[in-house]
């Protein structure tokens, strides 16, 4: 892993300090020897660098500040975070999020679109609790204001040029592994959108796009409201199923249509399964990915139509 470089934003005012920034500029330049000690010395479950350390990095590492902190649900927190104007992602991909004053160097997925951050120049991550530093830090440490820094990555995207052939997106997130997911679904809305208000110009020509989510809950359903409105919006094009595995309470009305009580089946899927459109991407824990990995080639979906990321 190279050394990004470290681009500043002084016209801009979520700048971080000159020592926030000389501290994470230190901790980049050891990241490669310190994975290697790290590997050779302890079995302990691998962090996200680690984990990552073979997959595609953006070389710029940029600075940004949070502007927006919501709950989105008991354990999740979605933070709007205002970003330098040569910041850019495609629909899936993470960040490695380094944060002043602690150690390990988080990875999350935008829950955003690109087309978001066109018009607004901010991306939205949404981080579950947990004790890992970052997340901690993110649910206990963060505020509007915060400074952190950022550098892109990940070969999990959805990133069609206009000449491209229309595909059917099959999306199957399980828990936070709607995240990139999301990114993808708003993404495919925003490429319709743009392409319905085309006036002449090249536009990629969308086929239709499924989101089959399982969570525990329906509290834990995350965007789903945003979701279904997509849906609405579109309803030839977007549709959604939810599966919820431990509801205790009555799901909201409105939610009803789209709730099913039960893990994603085999049946759910083969719908929305044509060998020869369907583009599927899959993102949640891996004993899931590899179940339905598997039940998708035996319909027939080569492998290089199935998509994955596991970040557990």
């Amino acid at each position: 892993m190279s050394a990004p470089c470290f681009l500043t934003a002084s016209g801009r005012s979520f700048c971080l300090s000159h020592s926030a920034a000389g501290q994470l500029w230190s901790r980049l330049l050891g990241i490669s020897s310190s994975i290697t000690r790290r590997s050779m010395t302890s079995r302990r479950q691998m962090d996200h660098l680690e984990r990552t350390a073979s997959n595609y990095r953006q070389n710029a590492l940029y600075p940004a500040q949070v502007c927006g902190i919501v709950n989105e649900s008991e354990t999740v927190k979605r933070l709007r975070i205002a970003v330098h104007p040569d910041f850019n992602f495609k629909a899936g991909q993470w960040v490695d999020f380094f944060i002043p004053g602690v150690e390990k160097v988080g990875g999350f997925s935008m829950c955003s679109s690109p087309g978001l951050l066109q018009r607004e120049g901010v991306i939205e991550l949404a981080v579950k609790y947990a004790k890992h530093p970052p997340a901690h830090w993110v649910h206990t440490g963060c505020g509007v204001g915060s400074d952190v820094a950022m550098r892109v990555g990940g070969e999990f995207y959805f990133d069609p040029a206009p000449s491209d052939p229309p595909v059917d997106l099959l999306l199957v997130a399980g828990g936070v592994g709607i995240n990139p997911l999301y990114s993808i679904y708003l993404h495919t809305a925003d490429l319709l959108q743009s392409n319905l208000g085309a006036a002449g110009g090249p536009s990629y020509s969308i086929g239709s796009a499924h989101l089959c989510y399982s969570a525990k809950n329906s509290e834990e359903l995350l965007f789903k409201d945003s979701i279904t409105k997509v849906c609405e919006k579109f309803p030839d094009k977007f549709s959604c199923s939810f599966h919820v595995t431990r509801q205790s309470t009555d799901v909201d009305p409105h939610l009803q249509p789209f709730v099913s009580h039960r893990r994603v089946t085999q049946d759910d899927l083969r719908t929305h399964v044509d060998p020869n459109r369907t583009l599927c991407y899959l993102c949640g824990p891996p004993p899931m990915i590899e179940a339905i990995s598997q039940t998708l080639q035996d319909m027939g979906l080569s492998q290089d139509r199935i998509l994955f990321e596991k970040w557990w």
